[in-house]
């Protein structure tokens, strides 16, 4: 129900952009958040940033705040993610997660690690080079 568009990542240059897609569907509940982490190897999976379905509100990761933007297509039900200005630290597989969890909404909290279960998307590599 989460799924990532294509082209999905890439190898990139520092300096260069890159734009993730994800498009979702519902079943029983509709999604509040939907956002992307990412995870290097051997590390966490760490939140970049989330969207809210209902007003657009948005939260980033203070290590992409300024370089990255999420967007959402309320029609389509997809998100995008516009990385520009990539850097050597950005390398990471991404993933795209739907909220949908009762007794919880939308925040910033989400990005960290108490976040509630969501259903995730495959990984997708993004390789930033020097």
């Amino acid at each position: 129900q989460v799924q990532l568009g294509e082209p999905g990542g890439g190898l990139v240059q520092s300096g260069g952009s890159l734009r993730l897609s994800c498009a979702v569907s519902e079943f029983a509940l509709p999604y509040y958040a939907i956002g992307w982490f990412r995870q290097s190897p051997g590390g966490d999976r760490e939140g970049v940033s989330i969207i809210s379905t209902k007003d657009d509100r948005t939260c980033y990761d203070d290590s992409v705040k300024g370089r990255f933007t999420i967007s959402r297509d309320n029609a389509k039900n997809i998100v995008h993610l516009q990385m520009n200005n990539l850097v050597p630290e950005d390398t990471a597989a991404y993933y795209c997660a739907a909220f949908s969890s009762s007794g919880h909404g939308y925040g910033c909290y989400l990005l960290g690690p108490q976040r509630p279960l969501a259903s995730w998307s495959q990984g997708t590599q993004v390789t930033v080079s020097s």
